[in-house]
């Protein structure tokens, strides 16, 4: 489909590092009306104590406080696997409505039976202020935003376009990076090809921000590339690299690879708009670890 590109538009993008889980969150601004987005936030969890926290989501705050930004949109790409979302903390403070590709339905229903989770687990989405489909567009102040399906690596992975800025999630790292796994339930590496062409059509300067680096062969962590770079030098699908070895790649490289740290809270936990699993007769809530399924 033809997309609603502006390269005429740049909004502000603000950056935040989060070092336990490699995991990059973006305050995305227009400049006229300080209005803003706020792109896959992190709430910082303690695996081994079981402890929840909130330093990495209270900078963001602390930024948007500091400039005078107003929040409308509270932005998941897909539902993570490696770090649990900060959203419902941030809309309690900051407001904005919380948002996700509509395919997070699919995601709910196979993890919902992985999980073993009762019927008060809603499978519908409603968890989810907004779920986006894909060529829908939604306004941050004077920006008009735009959303690409870009499934692969999940069913409901999503771009979010915002005039020359694309944010990308884990359908693609900075170009020593290469591509994100296609392994998990739901995942295709033909199809996560297909999404990074349609990606990689879109203007060679458009400016391209990654939700995770690792900085290969230990160079600096960076997390800002272009269209144009990731054409030419990205290690998995540069240089019109060809669907089939594409695929035979992924393929073998994702059968090497171990689950995530955080996979199972954090399914848990962003299946449910970063929510936490309702809490027990004691008052506290609980996380399951399913036995030999992952």
């Amino acid at each position: 489909m033809s997309y609603p590109v502006n390269m005429e538009q740049t909004p502000v993008v603000k950056a935040f590092f989060d070092d336990d889980s490699n995991t990059i969150s973006y305050v995305v601004s227009d400049p006229e009306t300080k209005k803003a987005a706020v792109i896959d936030s992190v709430m910082d969890f303690d695996y081994a104590a079981g402890r929840t926290s909130f330093e990495s989501a209270d900078a963001i705050i602390a930024y948007v406080k500091e400039n005078g930004i107003s929040v409308d949109w509270l932005i998941e790409t897909h539902a993570h696997a490696d770090h649990l979302s900060a959203a419902p903390y941030l809309q309690r403070q900051l407001g904005g409505k919380i948002g996700i590709g509509s395919e997070i339905i699919t995601v709910q229903n196979v993890f919902g039976k992985i999980f073993n989770e009762g019927t008060e687990f809603q499978r519908d989405g409603s968890q989810f202020d907004r779920l986006f489909e894909e060529g829908d567009t939604y306004q941050i102040g004077n920006l008009t935003a735009f959303v690409m399906h870009t499934p692969g690596h999940t069913p409901a992975d999503m771009v979010h376009v915002v005039g020359d800025a694309a944010f990308v999630g884990d359908t693609l790292f900075m170009p020593d990076g290469g591509t994100a796994r296609a392994d998990f339930p739901g995942g295709d590496a033909g199809i996560l090809y297909d999404s990074i062409q349609r990606l990689l059509a879109l203007p060679d300067d458009m400016r391209l921000f990654m939700c995770h680096d690792y900085g290969p062969n230990g160079r600096d962590i960076r997390w800002e590339t272009t269209v144009g770079e990731e054409k030419e030098h990205n290690i998995h699908v540069g240089k019109n690299a060809d669907r089939d070895t594409f695929i035979k790649m992924r393929s073998e490289r994702d059968a090497t690879l171990d689950m995530p740290r955080l996979i199972l809270p954090s399914i848990q936990v962003n299946t449910r708009a970063g929510q936490l699993p309702k809490e027990e007769e004691n008052g506290t809530s609980y996380l399951k670890v399913p036995l030999n399924l992952l």
